[in-house]
């Protein structure tokens, strides 16, 4: 493989083929999660309506946008018995196998689907496995499928007293809640599912689940686990989390760590292979309500951490209403807590951009063992974050200055000569190894050869 140097060090590079993995065919991703991008949508504070209807009007502006798959959080009833707030949240169950009817009819749901896959549109819901509510039909029908304290009692989730957990133990429970995926997919058409707290679910019912439930036609399967933390489970799905990225770039911002941080647990993440990939982002539903917007946590560098998710290898995922940004709104999780839309989406063109470029450039299709990955030395490799993305003739190249200093560098290696085009201004611009640049504070540049 070919080496490049590194802050002075000789590193393979990072690539696809860094590490290979055995997997089962099942889980090799289907041709358009290569390219594909995530938006998660909060039904309930998407609208005033808050209803599936609602949504299926907007995809035609998500689909001008770039977005690609659509992440519908649960959309099962919600428990009544010692729920949150007001309206409980939406990962507690009171039925695997039912509608919300906060948010509408199955008839309803069905016509979103519908749309959605009439403009090109992936649709994946989010799955939660682990838990339900406390008066989930189960807990009447079938009381066996729970974990028990010693004293008889349904066992509470960790630190959460308004779900209790079920056990994988039982044959009969892992059965009944293989079909509820099942019926989702039957009955609707989804095109996958984002699987809630998936490594708190032993790591065998996914391996049980997923080739049950792909009988009945290929599927996305995106889990809520950091693959550095449970190896195995990267196994079974298409995608995971970085929760790890997440946290230290957020350290990053606020505790002035050194850059070599960052790309040493990017090292680590490549490191894995890539037969699963990583799913970036800067924040989702819990991120955004419990620890604050991406602006809270990450300040100036928010959009140049939104570039890094949309270029490096994986997928990208944005959660409803980054687009305006939401820059201190937080949405309530258990309240009604409409997106504040104003028809002007500030960042509609910045992610327009990302998305499209993400989708339509073969050097960032993500988990494809054609496209490299390269580190591009430079004279400030302290503070700009520079990297090359190769499969065959296609390249990008990416610029992201992560500090809080204007910088004047340049980028060293023949490996980016050529004539490109900046995809945010549409300008041509040469690059040969010496060329120079100034960038300001916490920005970034994205050329396209």
């Amino acid at each position: 493989m070919k080496k490049i140097l590194l802050l002075g060090i000789a590193l393979t590079a990072i690539a696809c083929t860094t590490q290979t993995k055995t997997k089962t065919q099942m889980t090799q991703p289907q041709e358009w999660k290569h390219t594909t991008n995530i938006y998660e949508i909060n039904t309930r504070q998407y609208s005033k309506e808050g209803t599936f209807k609602a949504v299926e009007k907007d995809l035609p502006r998500l689909k001008a946008m770039g977005v690609k798959t659509i992440w519908f959080m649960p959309i099962t009833p919600i428990a009544q018995q010692n729920k949150k707030g007001s309206l409980g949240s939406p990962y507690a169950a009171q039925d695997y196998t039912s509608i919300n009817p906060e948010f509408g009819t199955l008839q309803d749901f069905k016509d979103v689907v519908n749309k959605a896959h009439d403009l090109g549109l992936n649709v994946i819901i989010d799955w939660v496995a682990n838990h339900t509510g406390w008066d989930h039909v189960w807990t009447k029908s079938n009381p066996d499928f729970y974990l028990k304290d010693p004293d008889g009692k349904f066992h509470i989730a960790e630190g959460m007293d308004d779900i209790i957990e079920l056990d994988f133990k039982n044959p009969n429970m892992r059965q009944a809640m293989i079909d509820a995926m099942k019926y989702w997919v039957k009955e609707t058409n989804i095109d996958g599912f984002r699987c809630d707290l998936a490594s708190w679910v032993e790591v065998d019912f996914w391996q049980q689940a997923r080739p049950e439930v792909e009988k009945l036609k290929p599927l996305f399967w995106l889990g809520e686990f950091d693959e550095l933390d449970t190896p195995e489970y990267g196994k079974v799905f298409d995608a995971s989390y970085s929760w790890k990225w997440m946290h230290l770039t957020k350290d990053y911002y606020q505790k002035k760590l050194p850059l070599q941080d960052l790309k040493n647990l990017l090292q680590q993440y490549s490191n894995i292979g890539d037969n699963s990939m990583r799913a970036w982002f800067t924040t989702n539903h819990d991120e955004n309500t419990w620890n604050g917007t991406e602006y809270e946590k990450y300040g100036d560098l928010a959009p140049a951490l939104a570039v890094f998710s949309a270029t490096w290898n994986g997928v990208p995922l944005l959660y409803n209403g980054q687009e305006l940004p939401l820059k201190t709104k937080r949405l309530e999780f258990f309240e009604k807590d409409t997106i504040p839309w104003t028809g002007q989406n500030a960042l509609n063109g910045f992610y327009k951009t990302l998305l499209n470029l993400k989708s339509e450039n073969p050097a960032l299709r993500g988990g494809d063992p054609n496209v490299t990955t390269y580190w591009i030395e430079t004279s400030a490799n302290d503070k700009i974050l520079a990297y090359q993305r190769k499969n065959g003739n296609h390249e990008v190249l990416v610029l992201l200055n992560m500090s809080a200093d204007n910088v004047e560098f340049n980028i060293q290696g023949k490996e980016v000569e050529g004539q490109y085009k900046n995809v945010f201004t549409q300008s041509p611009q040469a690059l040969m190894d010496g060329s120079r640049f100034t960038l300001k504070a916490y920005d970034y540049l994205v050329f396209e050869k």
